[in-house]
């Protein structure tokens, strides 16, 4: 069944039974592309219903585990409301269809984590990062608002106050920074981070798989009651994308200059 994503920007590997390793392979420091982002949702759906598959790891090759969405990406829901309403739809169904997936996921970052990258990499039950992993939610340095699951996610693993500041100002944290205020799991030396991966993979793959399906389901209820929250915020974010900011926000961004957000 996974066959059909591969050959795009994912690769797939299984070094131990039961552990699938969900990799990020593409140009850009694994820039998320309209192909990505539309398979991304959905590969969940697949690994579920996947008996062979206990666990996944997801990470990133070479130099970084995602650098967020295409610029041409974002190009084409500005200009074409079809694509617009077709990655809003994806970006909903990524955070539910990770929640919804019964299998643990385990997330190995590295290098930076931004955008939708940025989504499976927190959204994965289990977070590790590297100590020097670089972090950073930019949708508001873009000029529209943090909805793809900031809003509802953040404030759940680090607390309110540090996810406003975050979110707002799109400071970059550190991977130990970011495990220091709660909003990953683990932070470990970039040398050891697959090794952790892989071993925490182990423990749960050995492990009673009802009971941590069972455990999973229930903690990820908290999420689930944040629906309402997740729902607003999407649709603010998109709403966005219509609007004047994004335009310079986007243009700072290829131009490699501060914006100059005017109103």
């Amino acid at each position: 069944m996974l066959e059909k994503y591969k050959g795009f920007a994912f690769k797939f590997e299984m070094n131990e039974p039961g552990v699938l390793e969900l990799i990020f392979d593409g140009p850009n420091l694994n820039a998320v592309d309209e192909r990505v982002h539309s398979d991304i949702p959905y590969v969940w759906n697949v690994i579920d219903s996947d008996p062979d598959v206990r666990v996944v790891i997801v990470r990133g090759a070479g130099k970084a585990f995602s650098a967020g969405g295409s610029f041409d990406l974002i190009d084409k829901q500005m200009a074409d409301y079809a694509t617009l309403t077709k990655v809003l739809r994806e970006s909903r169904d990524l955070y539910y269809n990770m929640i919804n997936c019964s299998k643990p996921i385990i997330s190995a970052i590295h290098g930076p984590a931004v955008g939708a990258g940025l989504v499976v990499a927190l959204m994965a039950d289990i977070s590790i990062a590297a100590k020097d992993a670089k972090i950073v939610d930019g949708h508001t340095r873009l000029g529209i608002a943090a909805g793809d699951h900031a809003a509802s996610v953040w404030p759940i693993l680090c607390g309110m106050a540090k996810a406003k500041y975050l979110l707002l100002t799109c400071e970059r944290i550190s991977g130990e920074e970011a495990e220091r205020i709660g909003l990953v799991s683990l932070a470990v030396d970039e040398e050891k981070l697959l090794e952790t991966a892989r071993a925490t993979a182990s423990r749960l793959a050995n492990g009673a798989q009802e009971a941590i399906a069972w455990t999973k389901l229930s903690l990820n209820l908290w999420f689930k009651q944040t629906a309402p929250i997740f729902e607003a915020s999407l649709a603010l974010e998109f709403l966005g994308v219509g609007g004047p900011d994004i335009r310079e926000g986007l243009a700072s961004h290829k131009e490699k200059r501060k914006p100059n957000f005017v109103r």
